[in-house]
């Protein structure tokens, strides 16, 4: 079988990520498609808006085959760590082509700039100093949009693989907040909290629970209040005296939007600081970042029954699938399971327990038709 590769977030599902499916259905010729999707917190450093049980049905019954999970850890990373998870994930259930969305689409000129020494992670600080980079859409002007840096990420990650890159044109700027057909994630995620309706945007019934960050800050201020500075440097993504700062600021920040806005300098990025958070509230210490498993097996999600043909072919390649949440390595079990139950913390009993029973029960499985 032929298998294509994309990895996304869905935070939440919309009519672009439709189009990026059905796009690379169409430029692949692909026999399955497969989603190495994030869980409950995601890269921008937030939790997402609804849990990934919504998202990845809404993946299923939108065209995807089979979502595999990328583990906290990597998710809550900046571009590269991101990005080298997700490619052996993508490596691991033997996809021939990975695609994804690009601002240039221009494979070309990204992957000439994958094939420098410089990482993914500082190229917008490296833009700045005109220094070794081809003078190419804009690229010399700083205008290398989130979606370029990433995919110079994936191009970097997928040397060490067979895997080949191919690229489809976004269509939306990723920070876009006007809610239209196709739109951005970002202006979806507003609507939504602003008891928009969504129904042209998106095919996912959007009824919640929705978890912020912002709901958060009680528990963040509280913490970064009273945890010693010693705890605090303890803990992963904690360092260059960042804890001294955010303490700093939430001793004088009463909401979360003021405590963001005095927190974000030129050296500490709103991303670099949420998702120096998100390890905060899920109490992630350095030594337990450094001992987790590799990854070397596929947490199932949830597939449809091509996507249970795929992981039995995967099988008997004898990769390692972990089709129940007992099957997976015992410390990422554990912090996906300390992950659900913060990123449950604020909803109601009923939703919390749903939720948690969720987290280590089976994948969800899509029968045709429905």
């Amino acid at each position: 079988m032929k298998a294509a590769g994309i990895v996304v977030e869905y935070n939440p599902f919309h009519n672009g990520h439709l189009y990026h499916i059905q796009k690379t259905k169409e430029v692949t010729g692909c026999d399955v498609l497969v989603a190495v999707m994030s869980g409950h917190f995601v890269q921008r450093g937030e939790p997402a808006l609804v849990d990934k049980w919504q998202r990845t049905e809404a993946a299923l019954k939108n065209g995807v085959d089979l979502v595999v999970e990328l583990p906290y850890l990597w998710c809550t990373q900046s571009a590269q760590q991101f990005a080298d998870g997700s490619v052996a994930l993508l490596n691991l259930a033997q996809v021939d082509t990975m695609v994804f969305g690009s601002e240039s689409n221009n494979l070309e000129e990204l992957q000439e700039i994958a094939d420098l020494s410089t990482k993914a992670d500082y190229l917008k600080e490296i833009l700045a100093t005109g220094e070794g980079f081809p003078k190419a859409y804009g690229l010399w002007t700083q205008a290398m949009e989130p979606n370029d840096i990433l995919g110079v990420a994936y191009l970097k990650a997928l040397k060490e693989t067979n895997i080949k890159p191919m690229t489809i044109q976004r269509t939306t700027h990723y920070h876009d907040d006007e809610l239209a057909e196709i739109c951005s994630a970002t202006a979806l995620r507003k609507a939504v909290l602003n008891n928009e309706p969504t129904a042209h945007a998106t095919p996912m019934d959007l009824k919640g629970p929705f978890v912020t960050l912002k709901q958060f800050y009680p528990y963040i201020r509280m913490l970064l209040l009273s945890l010693s500075t010693e705890y605090l440097n303890s803990l992963f993504l904690f360092s260059e005296g960042i804890e001294n700062h955010l303490r700093e600021n939430a001793q004088n920040c009463d909401t979360f939007e003021e405590f963001m806005n005095k927190s974000i300098t030129k050296r500490y990025t709103r991303a670099r600081i949420q998702r120096t958070l998100c390890q905060l509230i899920n109490q992630v210490t350095k030594k337990e970042a450094k001992d987790l498993s590799p990854l070397t097996s596929l947490r199932v999600l949830g597939f449809n029954e091509k996507g249970q043909q795929y992981l039995k072919y995967l099988r008997e390649q004898e990769v390692d699938v972990a089709s129940s949440f007992a099957q997976m390595p015992a410390s990422l079990r554990k912090m996906e399971l300390k992950a659900t139950t913060m990123y449950a913390s604020f909803m109601s009993v009923e939703e919390r327990n749903r939720l948690l029973k969720r987290e280590i029960a089976h994948p969800i499985r899509i029968k045709a038709g429905n």
